[in-house]
């Protein structure tokens, strides 16, 4: 490397334990080295892409590694092919306008305009924060909200699943039944380890999911990734009915790590598979695999459980998720509301 203020070569020892990590350590260097004259320069002639990569370098070992991939994917389909090559002295809001437009010419979901947007944001911060970049300020656009109501079985499915569930059930049937019963994620399912349920308590302790993701430098390999869950509030404890923790105690085997699969977590794909033939089997159409958490949530509402309980349970961070996202009363409970409404009616008409 050459310093910047002699112009005279200079040298750079770089340790770690494997060739990759020494190559990153190295680029780090590299970069550092550079930024003393990109500042000096207002930060106008680094390129957005070379603040993304140092970003992605400095956010590696914060971040989940499922969450640096999701955001390494975000910014190689939707922001490296529009702004990788724009320097920031080229910098100007027109470059912005079609970011979030899909190949059809309309606005990307809400979603994935959330996500975009926040990978945006930070690589950007980083280039204020770092070269003193100044950037216009930028709205960015926003559909307007729908809330769609949740999928879940009635009451009629949920009574035939059931019945093929206990008929000859394995422990794959059960693991069904847990969802439907206390509403896990089901990667938090295939994760679920025998050292996590407390038999004495009745307790479910959720401390692991597991999800497949695409390898870093692949588009289609992929493996099946163990580790914390959704988010802090993920990490929880589920109160067992007296039913489900029998029917776990009696697939209770000693040598087993894994509650579902035994030595290893189960292949979140494989299991969706089970589901769909458990659904066919009993006369169900098509079901995601999520429904069962919806319908135990819906099932909590109905039976009035409060907002509270019900969120602390389903590992959400804030009450209004639960309240937006579940709270949809079935037919049967309004029409039992409305008939509550004719008894108070006659009661008036009897007291005349």
């Amino acid at each position: 490397m050459r310093e910047l203020e002699t112009g005279k070569n200079i040298q750079h020892s770089v340790y770690a334990k494997t060739y990759s990590e020494v190559r990153e350590k190295l680029r780090a260097v590299k970069s550092d080295s550079k930024k003393i004259q990109r500042q000096k320069d207002g930060g106008l002639n680094i390129y957005f892409c070379q603040a993304a990569e140092e970003w992605f370098i400095s956010i590696r070992r914060e971040k989940k590694h499922a969450t640096y991939i999701k955001y390494h994917m975000i910014y190689e389909k939707y922001l490296y092919p529009k702004l990788g090559s724009l320097s920031f002295s080229e910098w100007s809001n027109e470059y912005l306008a079609d970011l979030f437009q899909g190949k059809d010419g309309n606005l990307v979901s809400n979603s994935l305009q959330k996500s975009i947007s926040c990978v945006l944001n930070q690589i950007l911060s980083y280039a204020v924060s770092h070269y003193a970049v100044k950037l216009p300020p930028y709205s960015f656009p926003k559909r307007a909200s729908e809330i769609k109501p949740v999928e879940v079985l009635n009451q009629s499915e949920q009574a035939r699943l059931l019945r093929h569930l206990y008929h000859d059930m394995d422990i794959y049937k059960l693991g069904i039944i847990i969802c439907i019963s206390t509403g896990l994620r089901l990667g938090e399912l295939c994760a679920l380890k025998w050292k996590d349920v407390d038999f004495e308590d009745h307790l479910l302790y959720i401390n692991a999911t597991v999800q497949r993701i695409v390898v870093e430098g692949y588009e289609t390999k992929t493996i099946l990734l163990e580790g914390a869950p959704k988010s802090n509030f993920s990490r929880r404890e589920i109160p067992m009915s007296d039913e489900v923790a029998k029917l776990l105690l009696f697939y209770h085997r000693g040598d087993d790590e894994y509650v579902i699969q035994g030595k290893k977590p189960m292949e979140p794909r494989t299991y969706q598979n089970k589901f769909q033939k458990y659904l066919q089997s009993a006369g169900i159409k098509r079901k995601n695999f999520h429904t069962l958490r919806h319908t135990f949530a819906t099932n909590c509402i109905n039976n009035g459980v409060d907002v509270k309980s019900l969120s602390e349970i389903l590992g959400h961070s804030d009450v209004k998720i639960t309240l937006n996202r579940y709270v949809h009363p079935t037919a049967e409970v309004k029409r039992g509301h409305m008939n509550s409404l004719s008894v108070i009616y006659g009661q008036l008409m009897g007291q005349k």
